[in-house]
């Protein structure tokens, strides 16, 4: 009884903290949305904010393998 409690319990945590990925999803279509709002509004500056996207997107995805690294700690650890 007690085995199935936890095997539950981490269950329900991994799925919590793969919440996260959707949030991911939505930053990442913010950044590229962003950029290509601004190379519209000015193509003269399309390499430095290029350069500026991918770090961006860097960063996003970063959260984003965080939230997967966790939820599999939580699963298998």
């Amino acid at each position: 009884m007690n085995n199935q409690m936890l095997q539950s319990a981490k269950m329900i945590g991994a799925g919590a903290a793969s919440v996260a990925l959707a949030g991911v999803g939505v930053g990442v279509g913010l950044v590229f949305a962003a950029y290509i709002q601004g190379v519209s509004r000015n193509p003269s500056l399309q390499k430095q904010l290029f350069g500026i996207t991918i770090l961006g997107f860097a960063l996003v995805e970063a959260a984003g393998l965080f939230a997967l690294m966790m939820a599999f700690v939580i699963l298998f650890g």
